[in-house]
């Protein structure tokens, strides 16, 4: 099938499931004005409460049809019209109304997807070297950079909560996080393997290396939504550690909180405080803790873990940043950009737009159907 017949096919189904709502939300008026309804104050409520969830789709969508009816009436008028000032006129006028049904489509279709309860929160993303030794260590320290820089141009505050740096200035592994309006609904498409293909600076031949580094991208939990019990964590406390695994600092700060009934552990060594790094770890805990809720899992989160960005193995990919050829390609869309320093400098948005453009087809793909 081809791409304009899919996109045919969509909009068909979309129309007539529209037209459900519609009829729906009518018989939905017709039922609250009758008496033994108005009477009855739950029932009242509970039709009350589904009218008012459809009331701005229905609204939408007799705008819609009421452009519709507008665009019919000057067609015909350009079959009963031969002047050609008249006829300027109303393709003028007929142009206009083609663009606001576009406009009224769109958000259309934006109203019939379901909306993802996270996407308004702040997250905690954890980068983690996968394979390729050093250079996978590196890689994850470029990519914790292209996200910081991200994270700047959209305003939004980056912190670390836990790093393990390697010999070489990366990262082995990295948990922070992000504060922001929208930060979710941006950052979630990121979550995978990301592979890198270049010359390491470790290769005196000038060899290609392939090497990996996972990214998940967890929302973060308010302490409302996960219940934890105080007595099903052990707390442990040891000195913040550098590069190489030294001690670098003489008091005992760092913290690292086990919930004992998942074995999940998060840890926090980067703030100086350890009251602060007690809360950010518990930040952690709970956002792990509640992503291990909502997807139902009875195991470890490391299993939560590579359901999300696999093994960390080079043939596992979401996306591929190939430096020789100065191209990044996202597996998930087979789409390549030509422009990869850029992208690691964080300009990631022609991206995401095309994950989220991915992800709002077959969202309305389930919708209408």
């Amino acid at each position: 099938m081809s791409s304009l017949s899919r996109c045919i096919i969509i909009l068909l189904a979309m129309l007539e499931k529209l037209e459900l709502i519609q009829k729906r939300y009518d018989e939905l008026s017709q039922l609250l004005a009758r008496e033994e309804i108005v009477g009855d104050p739950r029932r009242f409520q509970e039709l009350s409460k589904e009218r008012g969830a459809l009331e701005d789709v229905v609204t939408l969508y007799r705008e819609y049809r009421a452009k519709e009816k507008e665009l019919a009436e000057l067609e015909s008028l350009l079959d009963s019209h031969a002047e050609p000032e008249m006829t300027a006129l109303v393709k003028e006028e007929a142009s206009r109304l083609r663009q606001q049904q576009s406009d009224l489509l769109r958000r259309l279709k934006l109203s019939l997807m379901p909306k993802d309860p996270n996407d308004h929160k702040d997250v905690i993303v954890e980068i983690r070297a996968g394979a390729g030794g050093e250079e996978a260590s590196l890689f994850a320290a470029d990519l914790f950079r292209m996200y910081s820089r991200y994270a700047q141009a959209k305003g939004w505050e980056v912190e670390i909560i836990d790093s393990s740096q390697s010999e070489l200035g990366g990262f082995k592994e990295l948990v922070f996080e992000v504060k922001g309006k929208g930060a979710f609904s941006r950052l979630k498409h990121e979550r995978g393997v990301h592979r890198v293909q270049r010359v390491p600076l470790t290769e005196a031949s000038g060899r290609i290396h392939t090497s990996t580094a996972t990214v998940a991208v967890l929302p973060e939990a308010e302490e409302i939504e996960v219940e934890i019990n105080p007595n099903d964590l052990k707390m442990e406390f040891f000195r913040s550690r550098g590069a190489g695994g030294q001690n670098v600092n003489k008091v005992i700060t760092a913290v690292r909180i086990t919930h004992l009934p998942t074995g999940i552990v998060a840890s926090c060594q980067d703030e100086r405080s350890q009251i602060q790094n007690r809360m950010k770890a518990m930040a952690v805990l709970r956002a792990r803790l509640l992503d291990l809720e909502r997807r139902k899992q009875s195991e470890s989160i490391h299993r939560e873990r590579r359901m999300q960005v696999g093994t960390g193995q080079r043939a596992e990919k979401i996306r591929t940043y190939n430096f020789p050829q100065n191209r990044v390609t996202d597996h998930r869309i087979n789409t390549s950009f030509h422009n990869l320093q850029k992208i690691l400098d964080g300009e990631l948005d022609e991206i995401i737009e095309a994950l989220i453009s991915k992800e709002q087809v077959e969202q309305l793909e389930a919708a209408v159907t």
